[in-house]
């Protein structure tokens, strides 16, 4: 029997390479790590959502609907200035329409003293301030004012030739702390042009209008304003116009001049 060459029981042992070896559940572990949720995380989290709530109910919220602005930022930002309108106006309205009631025979909804608005105002800060005692928050923390409540605005003046034909003109004056109220009746979707000019000093305005029952809108607010121009549409049949009050120390001059889609002009008294 003839050897065979080549033994294959002599040949050497080939090295072992040293190479790493992946394991699928090895490797994913090593890649992909749980997070665990711990109750001191849950409470910082809660008590970061509670701080920027707050902060921006303090900053903002209570600056431009209330004037109430206990850090300065609204009054630097003039958000306590919208506040201060709104609530004045509101309290003027609501006092004309108690007037109005008043003189109409029907019992009208019992106005809040200012002091007693002054009081409230008084406790919600106190409360704001414990509030704030208690989370830490730092109110300067608000980055951005949310934007304000959008209102209906007043189209600008038409650009024609000549001026306007006014159907009707009023003057009146107003002594310190005096009002006047004037209303168009109008059907949906007319078109009344108006201007009005204070002399002797600026005055507070609303104009708005409402159906005299479910509807209202509010086009526009001012105050110290020296006049007001431009066009009205009315969305709904009723009536629209303004809302004036004498601020100031001396009487003032009101001349208002009133054109266009409308079926007659009123004084509210």
């Amino acid at each position: 029997m003839q050897q065979s060459r080549f033994d294959v029981s002599k040949a050497p042992i080939p090295p072992l390479r040293a190479e790493p070896r992946f394991s699928a559940q090895t490797d994913g572990a090593s890649h992909i790590q749980g997070v665990p949720a711990s109750p001191g995380g849950l409470i910082r989290s809660t008590l970061l959502a509670g701080a920027s709530a707050l902060a921006i109910l303090v900053l903002f919220w209570l600056p431009a609907e209330y004037g109430v602005d206990p850090t300065g930022v609204g009054g630097v930002l003039g958000l306590t200035e919208m506040g201060d309108i709104k609530a004045q106006l509101a309290g003027e309205a609501a006092a004309q329409d108690a007037a109005a009631a008043t003189q109409a025979g029907v019992a009208p909804d019992p106005v809040p003293a200012s002091g007693d608005v002054a009081v409230r105002l008084d406790r919600i800060e106190a409360k704001l301030a414990q509030i704030a005692a208690v989370i830490g928050a730092d109110p300067q923390g608000a980055e951005a004012a949310p934007a304000p409540d959008p209102v209906a605005e007043t189209a600008p003046p038409a650009e024609t030739a000549s001026e306007p034909a006014w159907r009707d003109e009023l003057v009146f004056t107003l002594a310190p702390t005096e009002a006047k109220e004037v209303k168009l009746v109008m059907a949906a979707g007319d078109v009344a042009s108006f201007e009005w000019v204070a002399e002797g000093g600026g005055v507070n305005y609303s104009q708005h209008g409402d159906d005299g029952g479910t509807q209202e809108v509010r086009f526009e607010d001012g105050r110290a304003s020296p006049g007001q121009d431009g066009t009205m549409t009315a969305p709904f049949a009723g009536k629209y116009g303004w809302f004036w009050r004498n601020r100031g120390d001396a009487v003032v001059k009101v001349t208002l001049r009133v054109g266009g889609d409308y079926a007659q002009m009123i004084e509210v008294e």
